[in-house]
């Protein structure tokens, strides 16, 4: 009859490849988490990367309204002798 100690061999040995086996079986599992652990990590630094252009597109817009604004003016400037000179001929134009 076995003894104790080869008993607790045994147990031993059956404990190493219960655990062997679970590890392989969870090792696709844990694969998959990884992939979407990277994939959660990706969307954050995709959206991260749309704020940063969406701030420059924001000042690209300010900044080509300040342009129009600036433009309008000097077409108003440059408008203003033109029609007084019309007005001081006695020549009218509609706008």
């Amino acid at each position: 009859m076995p003894g104790p100690a080869l008993f607790h061999d045994a147990l031993e040995r059956e404990r190493q490849i219960q655990q062997a086996v679970l590890g392989r079986m969870f090792e696709p599992v844990d694969a998959a988490f990884d992939v979407l652990e990277g994939t959660g990590e990706a969307l954050r630094e995709q959206a991260e990367a749309i704020e940063h252009a969406a701030a420059a597109l924001r000042q690209a817009a300010q900044l080509m309204k300040r342009q129009a604004e600036l433009y309008e003016r000097a077409v108003g400037t440059l408008r203003a002798p033109a029609r007084m000179v019309e007005t001081v001929a006695g020549m009218h134009h509609e706008r």
